[in-house]
């Protein structure tokens, strides 16, 4: 009983600390904005990657970084209407 409590506490310590990890109220539009933002953080911090991006997109690197980060803030399109309860 207490290694469950124990798992619960660290896992709700980890989702607070990184927002990126999700806990149970995180809806699939939240998650998938999640994953996209860290495929693209991680693109422009390796500098391999986004030689690769460039010469595949046949553009200079400070456009293909200009790119990414204007995909970084709505990375998968407005977000849906909530509805009212």
């Amino acid at each position: 009983m207490g290694d469950r409590y124990n798992i619960h506490s660290q896992l709700e310590h980890l989702q607070s600390k990184y927002i990126g990890t999700g806990h149970a109220d995180t809806t699939k539009y939240e998650w998938l904005v999640n994953q996209h933002r860290d495929s693209y953080s991680s693109y422009l911090g390796h500098p391999d990657l986004l030689n690769y991006f460039a010469i595949c997109e046949n553009e200079a690197k400070a456009r293909v970084r200009f790119n990414l980060m204007e995909k970084m803030l709505q990375p998968c399109g407005p977000p849906p209407d909530k509805p009212e309860d």
